[in-house]
């Protein structure tokens, strides 16, 4: 979270690889591996809602509508344009349409990777308690890109109780991965646990292994770091328009005192 995203330069590619695990599963390593492996753009939701331009942010919130609303339609046209040129997607805007996606790209494999629901849930839920939250929304409300994220992140939490039919919980990890399985065909899934490294993934994609160690990205470090970036860009602007604001009431004022 917080690096560089991923803009693709040529939209005729396509999804070769959905990872279709659960959020705090490595979806950050494992878009950098995926990055390796297929030598091209990958798709990973906070990167790209955090460092994207305001206009592809938005979009996400207008798919997260179509979803809403049943309009399928409108919403296989709409994945299908936010992910025009990526070759994977990682992450919850990627585990959130699993159907569609596999619909829209027929050849993609599916790689479900699991872990611990205790681990997973102690760095999970500072997410759940802070990511859909209103303060949060208001505070980010400034920042172009950022400002989206709430509500998508609204839709993610919508989409994910549909699927498990159950509330935000400690097992919600293992009622998503069920959820994975009963959907994808086996022969299109990989399931593999978290820390598995090169091998299972490369056997799965016919790919060599790569010389290079695993990626492993501490995502818990990089969110604590990156959020406290963004909290300070969100000061930093609120403080430019209150000050803004604080000179447009005194020059106002000064304008409609009488001359002495």
């Amino acid at each position: 979270m917080g690096q560089a995203a991923s803009v693709p330069t040529d939209r005729t590619r396509k999804l070769e690889v959905i990872d279709a695990g659960f959020s705090r599963t490595g979806t950050l390593s494992y878009s950098y591996a995926f990055e390796t492996l297929l030598d091209g753009p990958v798709h990973h939701t906070a990167t790209q809602l955090f460092n994207r331009e305001d206009a592809y942010c938005k979009k996400w919130n207008q798919i997260y509508k179509y979803r809403r609303e049943g309009n399928r339609a409108q919403l296989l046209n709409a994945l299908a344009d936010a992910f025009a040129g990526f070759v994977g997607a990682t992450d919850v805007t990627a585990i959130d349409f699993i159907p569609e996606l596999m619909e829209l790209y027929p050849e993609a494999k599916v790689v479900l990777v699991t872990r611990d629901h205790t681990a997973w849930w102690k760095s999970f839920k500072p997410v759940a308690d802070n990511a859909g939250s209103k303060l949060m929304g208001y505070i980010l409300m400034p920042l172009p890109s950022a400002r989206w994220f709430v509500d998508t992140a609204r839709g993610f939490f919508e989409a994910a109780e549909d699927r498990t039919g159950r509330e935000c919980n400690p097992l919600w990890i293992e009622q998503h991965n069920e959820y994975v399985r009963k959907i994808v065909p086996k022969e299109r899934l990989l399931e593999v646990e978290l820390g598995s490294g090169w091998e299972p993934l490369c056997r799965f994609l016919g790919k060599p292994i790569p010389t290079e160690p695993f990626p492993h990205a501490n995502e818990a470090a990089a969110r604590d770091r990156f959020a406290k970036r963004i909290l300070q860009k969100a000061a930093i602007a609120w403080t430019g328009l209150f000050a803004t604001l604080g000179l447009v009431s005194y020059l106002a004022w000064r304008l409609r005192r009488p001359y002495s």
